[in-house]
């Protein structure tokens, strides 16, 4: 196994001549840790995984700024971290040469090591465009989003992953990070988060992974068994139909993770894999473990889960469910410490912390989120010449405390929808994707399998959203009206009722107005 190349340390007038020869903005002196905290589970083997601690410390705006960063090091592994901003997409990724080899229209990593990639600011969103890092080690992404990449259609680019690992790589981190898609392989997606061709030593934790046909895999086929030893915990994976991951050999480590809607089949261990998998709350999915799709049988150790409204198919041929009755089929060794949240808590804790712009909350193992200090969003700097980006929505007022029932809502619905938009976008967690009526007016509405107890909402509006004047929230099941309102809506509070759907009715607007969130409080 070969181990990640030591990181060492510049000086800091080093760290600023690398910044002017690179064309990007240096930001600090090299510090001898890094300000991302630190890894853990199986990244923290093997040696560790310190990314571009003790390195540069330079600001991104484009793709191309991102290669050119990688590639004036003065070697392949001389640490770096890079700060990213705004957005990156295909047209703005170049092809750079230098100490290492990119590719134009993918962020290529490729026999490279000792890189942090950092979001920062308002924010960092990879748009149709992914994260490939191929032959390298000792890698750290946190804090970014990546979103809709496709292998067919335009733009292509990573054949289809949002972030996809292969050939030889070593210790990577991936955290706090949000992956999505927007459908499945006949839509032109593949994996959102794929590992294959002997891959070892990966953290995927505080992250969220959603609307896909394909959560992620290790192992590209039954064959392709070298890789293994990977850690998935606190993340969100919602609205997938399979591979949450699919296992092919190796060892897994999942645990404190959220499953919801998960449609077709979720953790698919095979070809030999073994599986530990604990204190995890899986729910409104279906045969969320198993071996599926093949005759080539997986392995898992399970302990803590909970399991709400998940139904599981009869045992035949390549469909081999662990549930009903889910009971352990072997034993995995663990390496390393880690503290376990309870199961019933964790679809509070991963709202709380899970994916990019959270501010890097993790759990303490007793169920409290905690934010980090220092907390590498903070600075920033004015880049020269920097690339326009895509305005973040703010919401339009605080939000109740406590859970955002939405997020574990069965599905979202409506009176109408404009061209572009989706009803699920109000409950998919993110402020760039929304909701909009065919006119000025209609009703959105979230919607759960069994009865919940509401007391309030709170309606986020998208950048550039029409203005909202008249509204009304209402108790979907029975048309009665829980509260009424002028002028525009943030958190409503209303008698705490139960009910299965909540809906919010927009009776006069000028313009068209784009609901981003409809987040629902007990």
């Amino acid at each position: 196994m070969r181990r990640p190349v030591a990181v060492r340390l510049l000086a800091a007038g080093a760290a600023t001549a690398l910044a002017t020869t690179i064309g990007v903005t240096a930001l600090m002196a090299p510090a001898a840790q890094a300000v991302t905290g630190s890894a853990n589970g199986f990244a923290a083997q093997n040696g560790g995984t310190t990314g571009g601690a003790g390195g540069a410390t330079v600001r991104a705006t484009t793709g191309t700024a991102i290669h050119q960063a990688l590639c004036g090091r003065a070697s392949a592994s001389t640490p770096i971290t890079i700060q990213v901003e705004g957005t990156i997409t295909v047209g703005n990724t170049a092809k750079v040469s230098g100490s290492c080899s990119t590719a134009a229209g993918v962020i290529e990593l490729k026999e490279i090591s000792n890189v942090t990639i950092e979001g920062v600011g308002s924010g960092a969103t990879f748009d149709q465009i992914g994260i490939h890092i191929r032959d390298s080690s000792n890698i750290i992404i946190q804090n970014v989003t990546v979103k809709n990449v496709k292998k067919s259609g335009s733009p292509t680019s990573n054949g289809g992953d949002a972030i996809g690992m292969e050939s030889t790589v070593r210790n990577v981190w991936v955290d706090h990070v949000t992956l999505e898609a927007s459908g499945g392989e006949s839509e032109g997606y593949d994996g959102l988060f794929d590992l294959k061709n002997d891959v070892e030593n990966v953290t995927l934790s505080y992250s969220i992974l959603r609307n896909s046909g394909r959560g992620g895999l290790i192992g590209s086929s039954e064959t392709d068994t070298g890789s293994g030893n990977i850690t998935f915990h606190h993340n969100l994976y919602s609205n997938i139909d399979s591979r949450t991951p699919l296992l092919r050999g190796g060892v897994a480590h999942i645990y404190n993770n959220h499953y919801v809607s998960l449609n077709e089949s979720g953790i698919n261990s095979r070809a030999g894999a073994k599986a530990k998998v604990e204190n995890n709350y899986f729910e409104d999915s279906k045969d969320v473990l198993g071996t599926f799709y093949t005759d080539a049988k997986g392995y898992w150790q399970v302990a803590g889960n909970i399991f709400d409204n998940v139904t599981w198919s009869s045992a035949s041929g390549t469909t081999q469910p662990a549930g009903p009755n889910v009971q352990s089929t072997t034993t995995v060794s663990i390496p390393y410490s880690y503290s376990l949240d309870g199961a019933s808590c964790v679809p509070s804790v991963v709202s709380a912390t899970a994916g990019a712009n959270k501010g890097l909350k993790t759990s303490n193992g007793s169920c409290t989120p905690t934010t980090p200090t220092p907390d590498p969003t903070s600075p920033n700097p004015t880049t020269p010449n920097p690339t326009p980006t895509t305005p973040t929505p703010t919401p339009t007022s605080t939000a109740p405390s406590g859970t955002n029932l939405s997020l574990s809502a069965s599905g979202a619905d409506g009176s109408s929808k404009a061209s572009g938009t989706s009803y699920g976008s109000v409950k998919d967690g993110s402020l760039s994707t929304y909701w909009s009526p065919t006119g000025s007016t209609g009703t959105i509405s979230v919607k759960w399998g069994s009865a919940t107890t509401v007391s309030a909402i709170n309606v986020r509006l998208a950048s550039g959203s029409g203005s909202i004047s008249a509204w009304r929230v209402l108790n979907g099941d029975t048309g009665a009206v829980l509260k009424s309102g002028t002028g525009t809506p943030g958190a409503i509070s209303f008698t705490s009722t139960s009910l299965k759907k909540v809906s919010f009715e927009i009776t006069s607007a000028s313009g068209t107005p784009r609901v981003a969130e409809l987040e629902s409080y007990r």
